[in-house]
């Protein structure tokens, strides 16, 4: 009686395994979206603050820098989350 317990168990199916490296895409698809608006905001604002210093316009050319990477960013995060649906 030397057979062992584990010869007559079902392999498990690659499903059911714990593979922490599987989930790992989506992780980098989440930090990629939070880097690329991180970005984008902050191009905006560099922008925006050269324009203030280059034509003397301080708030505005900051104020207009900010949405406008704000609304560049929207528009990446929108096309990103497209490529799931």
């Amino acid at each position: 009686m030397s057979e062992r317990s584990d010869e007559h168990e079902p392999p498990t199916p690659p499903e059911q395994e714990n593979d922490p490296v599987k989930d790992l895409p989506g992780a980098v698809e989440l930090l990629t979206m939070g880097m690329t608006v991180a970005i984008i905001i902050a191009v905006g604002v560099v922008l925006g603050i050269w324009a203030d210093h280059a034509w003397g316009t301080a708030p505005w050319g900051l104020l207009i820098g900010i949405a406008l990477g704000t609304v560049a960013a929207v528009v990446s995060v929108v096309k990103q989350v497209r490529r799931f649906l």
